[in-house]
């Protein structure tokens, strides 16, 4: 619609134009003192209404432009949003599937892998884990497993702090349980055991 109207505007204005070379013509072309002040006054009005359809068309083009660039950024609202509910639609049902990892790392830790009774029971616990992981990794989770690592706030829970001669001070010393991300989005921090120096304390948010 609104090139339409642009195209109309300078169609007005191409009219205008040659009206006003007409009447430059004429003005030439006839020499009483009557005739040139009627000629004038038309080559004022001519330029005076070129010069209101030259306005129209320039603000009927920043219109344009306007609505052009509102569009567009609709358009990247839109795609930001459904771009970011696809990648958290799942973060509530993830969460509420980390409590049935644990519990299956919890009976891999807890059974005793060297009796032969429960041999094949453990080994098929072993696999459930192992399946459930590949499959909740497939829709963006990822492991948070810092046993060695440096204290990270952002990742770990500190739980407690133990003085240690053996590790570095601000050392993961042992993880109590792992810590989930989804999509790079923290859904869980791993709650760890920190080493501090025998003769200090530990700074947590180094």
């Amino acid at each position: 619609m609104s090139d339409n109207r642009d195209v109309q505007a300078e169609q007005e204005v191409s009219g205008v134009d040659e009206t006003v070379q007409d009447a430059e013509v004429i003005l030439e072309e006839q020499s009483s003192p009557e005739a040139e002040s009627d000629a004038t006054q038309r080559i004022y009005e001519l330029e005076t209404a070129l010069s209101e359809a030259q306005a129209t068309i320039k603000e009927q083009q920043d219109s344009v432009l306007r609505a052009r660039a509102d569009v567009e950024n609709a358009r990247r609202r839109a795609e930001m949003e459904v771009e970011k509910a696809r990648k958290f639609a799942l973060e509530r049902f993830a969460g509420e599937l980390l409590p049935v990892v644990d519990n299956l790392e919890r009976a891999i830790e807890l059974t005793d892998g060297e009796n032969e009774a429960v041999k094949p029971l453990l080994e098929g616990v072993e696999m459930t884990h192992k399946s459930f992981l590949s499959t909740i990794e497939k829709f963006g989770l990822s492991l948070i497993d810092p046993q060695g690592e440096t204290f990270n706030p952002d990742l770990h829970q500190a739980m407690s702090m133990q003085e240690s001669a053996d590790h570095a001070p601000n050392t993961v010393m042992a993880v109590m349980q792992k810590g989930y991300q989804i999509n790079g989005r923290l859904l869980r921090p791993a709650m760890v055991m920190v080493s501090r120096a025998p003769s200090g304390g530990v700074d947590t948010q180094a």
